[in-house]
Order: structure tokens, then sequence, then C-alpha cells
């Protein structure tokens, strides 16, 4: 009997090990099927979203390589001419973000509605900032550029370019409000679309205006006005069109354009310091000497090129756990954060090792000089070691971001500008004198630029996203 007994008990517990391991296989693959689909959602995102990040440094990119054959002096005013451009555009990137972070959150409670309506209210702030920006660039291109350091011919060749680039700021913030709402409403496809037509726009117009009709300079600075409006038209109408039809509202609402001004004021900062940051570098590039400026220029506008590779992927990530966030599903925001930032790290391993090849190789498709060549690649061989940490720095970024964490970000990033600016005036004032050679003072510059600033970034982010206080915030956000 008591045998008996041992062996029902025996058989019963096999079953039950059996059950429990069966169990445990179901909950193995669901896990790895739910992050095999994550993993998509990610990549269904990201990759479109990098097509339309990169559309204003790709007008950069291709006005470098054109203009870059028309001159010494023509190559270091535009770069001046295309830092007061990417700093005014890109200190209202914010537009784009908050307005992805806000409807993703709406989206994830379940409120379509209103999530179009914020993007409504995005494109209407977005037009008036830009149509300000426009005439206050226009008019005050000249101080502007010279106070920057651009001197003599260069300074003329910056205000050229800079005065055609800036009539089409409000088509490109424009795209920006417009791309948040798409993003949001995790539809980033058209906006690839929109980049690529664009680009192609762009590139068409440049050969067209500078080498055929032989505007120089200002004919450059059209083809990408041209093209910025192009885009933001492209963009704008389909988000129009789908307002109507849920019934939204599409005259200007200023007390909501107030608040979201107001929301997205700490978000502004933050992009604020990282352009002040931007453009102390230019600076003291442009006071380390002309060559080591045109040089900047190169690396610098393929650096952009690669930065939006790495926020594609944090724009990815910002927009699922906002969504994730607004349901208030926190262990999947959680586990979202651990891929995304995964991804990150990866995307930046990758690009490094690109930037570092393309170091070799690149410099001469954008100057015929040999020196502007040399200092080019020394800058690009810097930049590309210090990625991967970029990619991570990036992907922590847009998770922030997403969950509404402006002002931790805006404190941290403003702390590390100011830290970054005190070692660019001691390399400025108390190290360029007594480093004469144009290889060294490069070396030092990105090394600065790379390991202390964006460096500064990674550690802040890294001492935020540890803690789980950023996805309490989003209680008071959703």
């Amino acid at each position: 009997m008591i045998q008996n007994n041992k062996s029902k008990l025996k058989k019963k517990s096999g079953e039950g090990a059996s059950k429990r391991a069966r169990a445990q296989g179901v909950d193995a693959g669901a896990s790895s099927g739910a992050g095999a689909v994550t993993l998509a959602a990610l990549l269904a995102i990201a990759l479109p979203t990098f097509g339309q990040l990169i559309a204003e440094p790709a007008f950069v990119l291709v006005d470098t390589a054109i203009v870059g054959h028309l001159g010494e002096s023509a190559l270091a005013g535009l770069a001046l001419g295309s830092t007061v451009i990417l700093t005014a555009v890109g200190l209202c990137i914010f537009l784009a973000y908050f307005t992805t972070a806000q409807v993703g959150r709406h989206l994830g409670a379940g409120r379509r509605k209103e999530g179009l309506q914020t993007g409504i209210d995005g494109m209407w702030l977005s037009l008036a900032i830009g149509i300000t920006l426009a005439v206050v660039l226009f008019f005050g291109a000249k101080p502007i550029c010279w106070l920057l350091g651009g001197r003599e011919a260069g300074l003329e060749q910056a205000i050229i370019y800079t005065r055609m680039v800036v009539l089409g700021v409000p088509g490109m913030l424009l795209v920006y409000a417009s791309t948040g709402l798409h993003r949001g409403f995790q539809r980033p496809n058209i906006t690839l679309v929109a980049a690529v037509s664009g680009a192609v726009l762009n590139i068409v117009l440049d050969v067209f205006f500078v080498l055929v009709l032989g505007w120089g300079i200002a004919g450059s600075g059209f083809a990408t006005c041209i093209a910025q409006w192009y885009m933001g038209i492209f963009l704008a109408v389909p988000v129009l069109l789908w307002s109507r039809k849920e019934g939204v509202n599409l005259l200007p609402h200023w007390r909501r354009i107030a608040n979201a001004r107001r929301e997205g004021f700490p978000l502004f900062v933050r992009t604020l310091a990282l352009r002040v940051g931007m453009v102390a570098t230019v600076m003291t590039a442009a006071a380390l000497g002309t060559q080591i400026l045109a040089g900047y220029q190169v690396v610098n506008a393929s650096w952009n090129f690669m930065a939006n590779v790495l926020d594609s992927v944090a724009i990815a990530g910002q927009t699922l756990v906002a969504a994730e966030l607004g349901a208030q599903r926190f262990a999947k925001a959680r586990e979202l954060t651990r891929l995304v930032l995964h991804a990150g790290l990866l995307v930046g391993c990758l690009a490094g090792i690109i930037f570092v090849g393309l170091g070799f190789v690149a410099p001469h498709l954008f100057s015929e000089e040999i020196q502007i060549q040399y200092v080019a690649a020394i800058g690009m061989i810097i930049s590309g070691i210090a990625l991967p940490m970029q990619g991570w720095t990036w992907a922590a970024d847009g998770i922030l971001i997403g969950a509404g964490d402006f002002r931790y970000l805006a404190w941290a990033l403003s702390l590390a500008s100011a830290v970054y600016i005190g070692v660019l005036a001691i390399l400025d004032f108390a190290i360029g004198p007594f480093v004469t050679g144009v290889a060294w003072r490069t070396a030092l510059l990105w090394t600065a630029f790379n390991f202390v600033f964006m460096g500064g970034r990674a550690v802040t982010n890294w001492l935020r996203i540890r803690t789980d206080r950023w996805m309490k915030l989003n209680k008071s956000n959703s």
C-alpha cells in the first residue's frame, strides 16, 4: 500500500514537473516572441525615422561637398553659415521631441483625438517660431556670423549662405512639428519618403544652381531653402487631412499653443545647452585658424549625419516607451529601455567603425587642399572612437524625453555644456598659444568635444536612467 502511494505521488510529481516544464517552455517562447516583436517595432520606427532625421544634415553635407570645391573662403563661410542654421533649427527640435512624447502618451492612454490636437497646435507653434527666426536671422546674419569668427571673404560668404537658407526655416520647423505627430502615432514611413525626395531635390537644385548657373554659395543656400519648404508641405498636408477627418479643430488655439510652449520650455533649454556647446566649438575652431575651421566643417557635417543615425534609435525608443508609460505599463517600459540602450550601443559601435574608416578616405571628397584633408581625417578618427559611447547616450536621451523628464535633461546638459566651455577656454587661451601645429590643435579640439562634452552627457544620463524616478513622472504627465 505504502509503495503504491509512493508510486502515485511520484507519478503526480512527474506529471506536475512535466506541466511546469511545458509551461516554462511556453512562457520562454512567449517572452522570446514578445522580444522579437518589440525589436521589430523598434526597427519599424527607427529606420524611417533615420531617413527624416538626416534631412537637414544631409543638406549641409551636400552643400559642403559642392561648395568645398569653390575654395577655402567659401568652405569657411559655409562652416559659419551652416552653424547659424543648424543652431537655429536645432534649438527648435523640441517641437518634434515634445510632440512625439505627448502624442505617444495620448496614444498609449487611448486618447487619439487629443493626440492629433497636440500635433496641430505644434504645427501652428512651429510656423510662428519659424517666421520669427527667419526675419531675425536674415537681418542679423552679418553681426551673428561676425561674432562666430567670420572675417573678410569668409564672412561675406557666410552672410550670403545664411540669408538664402533662413528663408526655408519655417518650412523646416513645420517638418519637425508634423513629424512629431507621425512618430507619436507610430507611422513614420511618410517621413522617410519626405526625406529621400527632399534630399534628391536638394542635390539636383544644388548642382543646377551652383555648377550650371554659377550662383556660387548663394545657389547652394537657395536649393536648401526650396527643399525645406517642399518637405514641410509634404508632411503637413496628410496631417491636416487626417485631423479634419477625425473632427479636430484646425484653427490655432493660442491658449493651448502657449501651454505647449511653456511645457516644452525645459526641453528648449536642454537643446539650447547642446547648441551653445556646438557654437562654442566652432568659435574655438575659428580662433585656432582658418584651416582648422574648414576641417571642422568637414568633420561636423559628417558627424551630424552619424549623430542622426544614433538619434533614430533614440526616437524609436522614445515613441515606444512613451506609449507604454501612457498605458501605465512600467515593467514593459523598463524592458523596452534595456532593449533600446543595447540597440543604441550596438549602432554606435557600427557607426564608429564606419566613421573611423571614412576618416582615411572621405576628406578628399570635401576639399582639394591636403592640409584640410589631414585635419579632417584626425577629427573623424577621434570622433569615430567615441561613437559607441554616444550611441548609448542618445538612446538614454530618447527614453528620458519620451518619459517627459525635460527638467532633468535641461539641468544635466546645461552642466555638461558649462564644463565643456570651460575646457575650451583653457584650450583657446592657455594651451593654444603653445601648441602651434594644426594636427595637435585639431586633436585637442575633437578630444574635448567627444570626451568632455558628449562624455558629460553620458554620465548624467546614466545617473538618471539607472533609477525609476523618470518613469514615475508619467503619472502626472499622461
